[in-house]
């Protein structure tokens, strides 16, 4: 299945959205492969980086999950947009959100670009790194 055929099968109040968070994600991350595949027993959208899962996009009944490893292990980066995004509901490693109004798109915007830079892989070889001494 296509991203796009992913994206028309969901509820047609969230295409528009689903699809702008997708571009965004492409377009804020050269880095990242975009196909459908599954993460917690749910398809969405996932966003490998070389060597590692970065992003993912999912729909689900209540609301829409953007999964952002970046946040996850980068704790400021986490701080900073709960602050900014008070609205959405923040988990570990990911946003939920129900519409555009709990995400105002450029902060978004700069989220996505702040999680680009992140090196993923690097922050893992430093984990291994510090569990051998």
């Amino acid at each position: 299945m296509t991203i796009e055929q992913f994206i028309s099968q969901q509820e047609i109040e969230r295409q528009d959205l689903l699809s702008k968070i997708h571009l965004a994600i492409l377009d804020a991350d050269k880095t990242v492969h975009a196909q459908i595949g599954k993460m917690m027993g749910k398809e969405m959208i996932i966003y490998n980086a070389p060597g590692t899962f970065k992003y993912g996009l999912s729909n689900v009944k209540k609301y829409i999950s953007l999964h952002l490893l970046p946040i996850y292990c980068v704790p400021s980066l986490h701080s900073k947009y709960k602050e900014l995004l008070p609205k959405a509901s923040f988990q570990k490693g990911c946003i939920n959100f129900t519409n555009k109004e709990e995400v105002p798109f450029e902060i978004l915007k700069s989220l996505l670009i702040d999680c680009a830079i992140i090196d993923l892989l690097k922050i893992r070889e430093e984990y291994i790194k510090s569990k051998k001494k």
